[in-house]
Protein backbone atom coordinates (compact mmCIF):
# COMPACT_ATOMS: atom_id res chain seq x y z
CA UNK A 1 0.00 0.00 0.00
CA UNK A 2 1.50 3.21 -1.12
CA UNK A 3 2.13 5.99 1.53
CA UNK A 4 0.14 9.10 1.09
CA UNK A 5 2.34 12.02 0.79
CA UNK A 6 2.10 14.30 3.81
CA UNK A 7 2.24 17.95 3.89
CA UNK A 8 5.59 19.46 4.91
CA UNK A 9 7.03 15.79 5.00
CA UNK A 10 4.94 15.24 9.07
CA UNK A 11 4.90 11.97 10.02
CA UNK A 12 1.28 9.90 8.75
CA UNK A 13 0.02 9.66 12.05
CA UNK A 14 -0.51 13.54 12.24
CA UNK A 15 -1.56 13.74 8.62
CA UNK A 16 -5.09 11.59 8.64
CA UNK A 17 -7.79 13.03 7.78
CA UNK A 18 -10.08 11.94 10.65
CA UNK A 19 -7.75 13.04 13.20
CA UNK A 20 -6.49 16.18 11.51
CA UNK A 21 -8.01 19.70 13.04
CA UNK A 22 -6.43 21.22 9.80
CA UNK A 23 -7.27 20.25 6.06
CA UNK A 24 -4.90 21.90 2.99
CA UNK A 25 -6.60 21.94 -0.96
CA UNK A 26 -4.38 22.27 -3.00
CA UNK A 27 -5.48 23.98 -6.24
CA UNK A 28 -3.39 24.58 -9.52
CA UNK A 29 -4.93 26.47 -11.96
CA UNK A 30 -3.68 29.22 -13.97
CA UNK A 31 -6.80 29.51 -16.53
CA UNK A 32 -7.72 32.90 -16.22
CA UNK A 33 -4.43 34.86 -15.60
CA UNK A 34 -3.18 37.65 -18.34
CA UNK A 35 0.53 38.77 -18.07
CA UNK A 36 2.74 35.94 -16.44
CA UNK A 37 1.72 32.51 -16.72
CA UNK A 38 2.47 29.74 -13.94
CA UNK A 39 0.29 30.00 -10.47
CA UNK A 40 -0.43 26.40 -11.56
CA UNK A 41 2.56 25.52 -10.13
CA UNK A 42 2.76 27.41 -7.48
CA UNK A 43 0.98 24.49 -5.05
CA UNK A 44 3.65 22.11 -5.65
CA UNK A 45 6.36 24.69 -5.43
CA UNK A 46 4.58 25.50 -1.99
CA UNK A 47 4.60 21.78 -0.76
CA UNK A 48 8.19 21.42 -1.67
CA UNK A 49 9.25 24.41 0.20
CA UNK A 50 7.12 23.06 3.47
CA UNK A 51 8.79 20.15 3.42
CA UNK A 52 12.22 21.97 4.02
CA UNK A 53 10.62 24.43 6.85
CA UNK A 54 11.63 23.52 10.24
CA UNK A 55 8.22 22.76 12.06
CA UNK A 56 9.15 24.50 15.16
CA UNK A 57 7.78 27.94 15.68
CA UNK A 58 9.87 30.24 18.12
CA UNK A 59 7.89 32.91 18.20
CA UNK A 60 4.29 30.79 19.47
CA UNK A 61 6.16 28.43 20.87
CA UNK A 62 4.34 25.91 19.11
CA UNK A 63 4.35 22.71 16.85
CA UNK A 64 1.08 23.55 15.10
CA UNK A 65 1.15 20.39 12.78
CA UNK A 66 0.98 18.13 15.85
CA UNK A 67 -2.87 19.35 15.50
CA UNK A 68 -3.12 16.96 12.63
CA UNK A 69 -2.59 18.69 8.70
CA UNK A 70 -4.66 16.86 6.27
CA UNK A 71 -3.23 16.99 2.57
CA UNK A 72 -6.39 16.91 0.19
CA UNK A 73 -6.16 15.87 -3.50
CA UNK A 74 -5.33 18.20 -6.36
CA UNK A 75 -8.05 19.85 -7.66
CA UNK A 76 -7.43 19.06 -11.01
CA UNK A 77 -10.58 20.21 -12.28
CA UNK A 78 -9.50 22.95 -15.41
CA UNK A 79 -12.42 22.87 -18.06
CA UNK A 80 -13.50 26.46 -17.50
CA UNK A 81 -13.48 28.80 -14.89
CA UNK A 82 -16.33 28.19 -13.49
CA UNK A 83 -16.23 24.30 -13.52
CA UNK A 84 -13.26 24.57 -11.50
CA UNK A 85 -14.97 27.74 -8.82
CA UNK A 86 -17.80 25.11 -8.54
CA UNK A 87 -15.37 22.07 -7.75
CA UNK A 88 -13.62 24.39 -5.08
CA UNK A 89 -16.79 25.40 -4.04
CA UNK A 90 -18.44 22.29 -3.46
CA UNK A 91 -14.70 20.36 -1.73
CA UNK A 92 -14.51 23.08 0.38
CA UNK A 93 -17.86 22.84 1.82
CA UNK A 94 -17.24 19.30 2.56
CA UNK A 95 -14.16 19.66 4.23
CA UNK A 96 -15.48 22.66 6.39
CA UNK A 97 -18.73 20.22 6.97
CA UNK A 98 -16.49 17.91 8.75
CA UNK A 99 -15.42 20.37 11.48
CA UNK A 100 -12.10 21.01 9.88
CA UNK A 101 -10.21 24.60 9.92
CA UNK A 102 -9.86 24.58 6.20
CA UNK A 103 -7.43 26.48 4.05
CA UNK A 104 -6.70 26.52 0.33
CA UNK A 105 -3.49 27.24 -1.41
CA UNK A 106 -3.78 28.07 -5.08
CA UNK A 107 -3.39 28.88 -8.36
CA UNK A 108 -4.66 31.57 -9.35
CA UNK A 109 -6.79 33.94 -7.46
CA UNK A 110 -10.03 33.08 -9.63
CA UNK A 111 -10.39 29.95 -7.32
CA UNK A 112 -11.23 32.14 -4.18
CA UNK A 113 -14.76 32.63 -5.54
CA UNK A 114 -15.71 29.19 -4.81
CA UNK A 115 -13.75 29.23 -1.67
CA UNK A 116 -15.40 32.50 -0.18
CA UNK A 117 -18.66 31.05 -1.76
CA UNK A 118 -18.78 27.93 1.07
CA UNK A 119 -17.48 29.38 3.89
CA UNK A 120 -20.15 32.40 3.58
CA UNK A 121 -22.71 29.65 3.21
CA UNK A 122 -21.29 28.09 6.11
CA UNK A 123 -20.73 30.89 8.39
CA UNK A 124 -22.72 33.85 9.73
CA UNK A 125 -21.80 37.74 9.64
CA UNK A 126 -18.81 37.10 7.76
CA UNK A 127 -15.74 39.78 6.81
CA UNK A 128 -13.75 38.42 3.44
CA UNK A 129 -10.28 40.24 4.62
CA UNK A 130 -8.61 40.39 0.85
CA UNK A 131 -5.49 41.01 1.17
CA UNK A 132 -4.12 42.09 -2.06
CA UNK A 133 -1.94 44.14 -4.67
CA UNK A 134 -5.18 44.58 -6.48
CA UNK A 135 -8.59 45.25 -6.01
CA UNK A 136 -9.84 42.43 -8.29
CA UNK A 137 -13.68 43.72 -8.70
CA UNK A 138 -14.44 43.82 -11.85
CA UNK A 139 -18.12 42.10 -12.42
CA UNK A 140 -16.07 40.48 -15.52
CA UNK A 141 -13.14 40.61 -17.61
CA UNK A 142 -12.02 39.30 -20.58
CA UNK A 143 -16.18 37.72 -21.08
CA UNK A 144 -15.50 35.74 -17.70
CA UNK A 145 -17.40 36.69 -14.09
CA UNK A 146 -15.02 34.11 -13.00
CA UNK A 147 -11.73 35.82 -14.06
CA UNK A 148 -8.39 36.53 -11.60
CA UNK A 149 -9.88 39.96 -12.34
CA UNK A 150 -13.13 39.51 -10.73
CA UNK A 151 -12.49 37.31 -7.41
CA UNK A 152 -13.73 39.28 -4.54
CA UNK A 153 -16.73 41.03 -6.70
CA UNK A 154 -19.20 38.29 -5.27
CA UNK A 155 -17.68 39.13 -1.99
CA UNK A 156 -18.28 42.27 -1.85
CA UNK A 157 -22.46 41.98 -2.76
CA UNK A 158 -22.47 39.17 0.17
CA UNK A 159 -19.92 39.62 2.79
CA UNK A 160 -18.86 42.65 4.40
CA UNK A 161 -15.50 42.99 2.23
CA UNK A 162 -12.42 44.67 3.85
CA UNK A 163 -9.38 45.42 1.14
CA UNK A 164 -6.10 46.15 2.52
CA UNK A 165 -2.82 46.46 0.55
CA UNK A 166 -4.64 47.69 -2.92
CA UNK A 167 -1.89 49.89 -5.18
CA UNK A 168 -3.35 48.37 -8.59
CA UNK A 169 -6.40 48.96 -10.13
CA UNK A 170 -8.90 49.74 -12.92
CA UNK A 171 -10.71 53.32 -12.85
CA UNK A 172 -14.38 51.32 -12.77
CA UNK A 173 -13.66 49.54 -10.11
CA UNK A 174 -13.63 52.19 -7.85
CA UNK A 175 -17.51 52.18 -8.60
CA UNK A 176 -17.78 49.01 -6.78
CA UNK A 177 -15.74 49.62 -3.87
CA UNK A 178 -17.08 50.52 -0.48
CA UNK A 179 -14.40 53.31 0.54
CA UNK A 180 -14.56 53.39 3.99
CA UNK A 181 -13.37 49.48 4.03
CA UNK A 182 -10.13 49.39 1.24
CA UNK A 183 -6.75 50.63 2.44
CA UNK A 184 -4.48 51.52 -0.08
CA UNK A 185 -1.11 51.25 0.19
CA UNK A 186 -0.22 54.62 -0.33
CA UNK A 187 -2.53 55.42 2.69
CA UNK A 188 -0.79 52.47 5.18
CA UNK A 189 2.86 53.52 4.35
CA UNK A 190 2.17 57.21 6.78
CA UNK A 191 -0.24 55.94 8.26
CA UNK A 192 0.89 54.09 11.69
CA UNK A 193 -2.64 53.29 13.18
CA UNK A 194 -3.53 51.26 9.87
CA UNK A 195 -3.97 47.98 11.67
CA UNK A 196 -6.45 49.45 14.25
CA UNK A 197 -8.79 51.17 11.74
CA UNK A 198 -8.63 47.37 9.50
CA UNK A 199 -9.74 45.61 12.57
CA UNK A 200 -12.33 48.06 13.22
CA UNK A 201 -13.86 47.25 10.03
CA UNK A 202 -13.71 43.18 10.96
CA UNK A 203 -16.95 41.65 11.88
CA UNK A 204 -16.13 38.51 14.45
CA UNK A 205 -15.99 35.94 11.83
CA UNK A 206 -13.55 36.63 9.78
CA UNK A 207 -12.12 34.70 6.11
CA UNK A 208 -8.55 35.77 4.68
CA UNK A 209 -7.85 35.90 0.95
CA UNK A 210 -4.23 36.72 0.88
CA UNK A 211 -2.39 37.34 -2.48
CA UNK A 212 0.98 37.17 -2.12
CA UNK A 213 1.74 40.08 -4.35
CA UNK A 214 0.43 41.86 -1.86
CA UNK A 215 3.85 41.36 -0.23
CA UNK A 216 6.60 43.81 -1.84
CA UNK A 217 7.86 42.67 -5.19
CA UNK A 218 11.75 42.98 -3.52
CA UNK A 219 10.83 39.81 -1.14
CA UNK A 220 8.00 38.37 -3.45
CA UNK A 221 8.82 38.24 -6.76
CA UNK A 222 7.92 35.01 -8.18
CA UNK A 223 3.84 36.46 -8.71
CA UNK A 224 2.39 36.82 -11.79
CA UNK A 225 1.80 40.25 -11.27
CA UNK A 226 4.24 42.30 -8.77
CA UNK A 227 3.50 45.52 -7.67
CA UNK A 228 6.12 48.05 -6.20
CA UNK A 229 4.76 49.57 -3.19
CA UNK A 230 4.13 46.68 -0.98
CA UNK A 231 3.45 44.99 2.61
CA UNK A 232 6.88 43.66 4.45
CA UNK A 233 7.63 40.28 5.99
CA UNK A 234 6.91 41.66 9.69
CA UNK A 235 4.59 44.02 9.23
CA UNK A 236 2.39 41.86 7.87
CA UNK A 237 2.86 38.98 10.33
CA UNK A 238 2.14 41.46 13.19
CA UNK A 239 -1.07 42.40 11.33
CA UNK A 240 -2.03 38.73 10.95
CA UNK A 241 -1.31 37.97 14.71
CA UNK A 242 -3.69 40.75 15.85
CA UNK A 243 -6.40 39.80 12.81
CA UNK A 244 -6.11 36.10 14.57
CA UNK A 245 -5.83 37.28 18.24
CA UNK A 246 -8.98 39.55 18.09
CA UNK A 247 -11.21 37.60 15.56
CA UNK A 248 -12.25 34.19 14.76
CA UNK A 249 -10.41 33.50 11.81
CA UNK A 250 -12.87 30.52 10.32
CA UNK A 251 -10.21 29.47 6.80
CA UNK A 252 -7.81 31.33 4.87
CA UNK A 253 -6.87 30.68 1.44
CA UNK A 254 -3.39 31.78 -0.27
CA UNK A 255 -2.98 32.45 -4.02
CA UNK A 256 -0.80 33.54 -7.00
CA UNK A 257 2.66 31.73 -6.03
CA UNK A 258 4.31 32.02 -9.52
CA UNK A 259 7.96 29.80 -9.18
CA UNK A 260 10.66 31.54 -10.70
CA UNK A 261 13.25 28.49 -11.90
CA UNK A 262 16.44 29.26 -9.48
CA UNK A 263 14.51 31.97 -7.31
CA UNK A 264 13.26 29.00 -4.46
CA UNK A 265 13.13 32.19 -1.96
CA UNK A 266 9.28 33.50 -2.75
CA UNK A 267 8.54 29.45 -2.22
CA UNK A 268 9.89 29.28 1.26
CA UNK A 269 8.12 32.84 2.17
CA UNK A 270 4.92 31.60 0.89
CA UNK A 271 5.61 28.10 2.91
CA UNK A 272 6.44 30.03 6.05
CA UNK A 273 3.84 32.27 5.99
CA UNK A 274 1.05 29.47 5.57
CA UNK A 275 2.18 27.80 8.59
CA UNK A 276 2.71 30.98 10.68
CA UNK A 277 -1.50 31.72 10.00
CA UNK A 278 -1.60 27.86 11.19
CA UNK A 279 0.31 28.78 14.10
CA UNK A 280 -1.17 32.13 15.12
CA UNK A 281 -4.53 30.44 15.01
CA UNK A 282 -4.20 27.59 16.91
CA UNK A 283 -1.61 29.71 19.88
CA UNK A 284 -4.15 32.30 19.37
CA UNK A 285 -7.38 30.10 20.51
CA UNK A 286 -5.42 27.48 22.90
CA UNK A 287 -5.62 24.95 20.04
CA UNK A 288 -9.43 25.48 19.27
CA UNK A 289 -11.44 27.22 17.24
CA UNK A 290 -13.36 29.55 19.80
CA UNK A 291 -12.10 33.05 19.99
CA UNK A 292 -13.13 34.05 23.52
CA UNK A 293 -15.84 35.73 24.26
CA UNK A 294 -17.58 35.45 21.08
CA UNK A 295 -18.36 32.22 21.22
CA UNK A 296 -18.48 31.18 24.81
CA UNK A 297 -15.33 28.81 24.81
CA UNK A 298 -17.73 26.90 22.27
CA UNK A 299 -16.67 25.41 19.00
CA UNK A 300 -18.26 27.70 16.32
CA UNK A 301 -18.90 24.86 14.03
CA UNK A 302 -20.41 22.65 16.55
CA UNK A 303 -23.75 25.36 16.74
CA UNK A 304 -24.38 25.13 12.97
CA UNK A 305 -26.95 21.98 12.51
CA UNK A 306 -25.73 21.66 9.25
CA UNK A 307 -22.19 20.41 9.85
CA UNK A 308 -21.62 16.99 9.96
CA UNK A 309 -19.44 14.81 12.51
CA UNK A 310 -15.81 13.27 11.77
CA UNK A 311 -17.87 9.95 11.36
CA UNK A 312 -20.13 10.68 8.29
CA UNK A 313 -18.45 9.65 5.16
CA UNK A 314 -16.71 11.69 2.70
Amino acid sequence: METKKTYAGIPQEFGNLPTSKIVIIPVPYDGTSTWQKGADKGPIAFLNASENMELYDIETDTEVYKEGVYLADMVTENSSPEAVVDTVHQITKKYINRNKFVTVFGGEHSISIGTIRAFNECFSNLTVLHIDAHADLRKEYEGSKYNHACAVYEANQTTNLVQVGIRSMDISEKREMNLDKVFFAHDMAVNEDWMDDVIDQLTSNVFITFDLDALDSSIMPSTGTPEPGGLFYYETLEFLKRVFDEKNVVGFDMVELCPIENEKSSDFLAAKLFYKMLSYKFAANDDTYDNGDEVDGKNPFSKLSKFKSDDDGF
